[in-house]
């Protein structure tokens, strides 16, 4: 059994970045521990957000397919993500965005990605992001899952 510690988070509030870290169990995935940050703000021509997303499995089972759910302290508009199988699932134009991934993770496999692109006013912030739908199966290592 592992025992949950609670990430620390600090808030800055002369950045327009901001950190978000997520541990523990969600409904309907239990086995990730995601964070996410802007890494770029829109400059030089370029109008969107770029976000950094890093998840670990933490599991005894194979997953292929995952749901990132990831909030904003404002609306944002999907542009696109360089996940593995990313598709925006729903949100476009709120605070929340969920994108259907493609992993294939072993037990304590790292899902990571710095091209989620958004585009939103001044000032975005991440405020939560998980990791869920984990499907914990895997064709390739039946009796693994």
């Amino acid at each position: 059994m592992k025992i949950y510690e609670r990430p620390i988070v600090l808030a800055n509030e002369e950045l327009a970045e901001g950190v978000y870290a997520a541990s523990g169990a969600a409904a309907g995935g239990d086995c990730y521990t995601v964070t996410a940050n802007i890494h770029q703000t829109p400059e030089g021509g370029r109008e969107d957000y770029r976000i950094q997303v890093n998840a670990q499995h933490n599991a005894t089972h194979h997953s292929t397919a995952q749901e990132l759910t990831i909030s904003f302290n404002q609306p944002v508009n999907y542009s696109f993500c360089n996940g593995n199988g990313a598709s925006l699932k729903s949100g476009d134009g709120t605070a929340t965005l969920v994108i259907s991934l493609s992993y294939h993770n072993n037990d304590t496999d790292n899902i990571g990605f710095g091209d989620l692109a958004v585009t939103s006013g001044p000032g975005l912030a991440i405020t939560s992001v998980a990791m869920s739908s984990c499907n914990r199966t895997c064709a390739q290592h039946d009796g693994l899952n």
